[in-house]
């Protein structure tokens, strides 16, 4: 069973990326901010909070995108938490790498 008020990217909970709720056009607004507020954040992490965080979003990302019987789910929003999460992961490696 799936928790879904796990946090998975920031403050935005897995219920509010296949939920219904709320509609795609907010819910970009919303990744785009938390994104904001996570990137200003990694200025402040350790390698090791990196590595962990950096696991944390692929689980998270796992989570989100292996739903069996996914078809009411809100597709468009899981699209952008993928775009989002990605770019997020992508700038963590490069932290972690530099």
């Amino acid at each position: 069973m799936t928790d879904l008020n796990l946090k998975v990217f920031g403050k935005i909970t897995t219920k509010e990326i296949i939920g219904a709720f709320p509609p795609t056009i907010d819910t970009k607004k919303l990744l785009e901010n938390e994104y904001q507020n996570l990137i200003n954040q990694l200025e402040f992490q350790t390698k090791n909070d990196l590595k962990k965080l950096l696991e944390q979003q692929q689980s998270a990302n796992k989570q989100i995108n292996s739903r069996p019987g996914a078809m009411a789910l809100a597709h468009d929003k899981i699209r952008l938490f993928t775009e989002y999460n990605q770019k997020y992961m992508q700038i963590i490696t490069e932290k972690l790498y530099s």
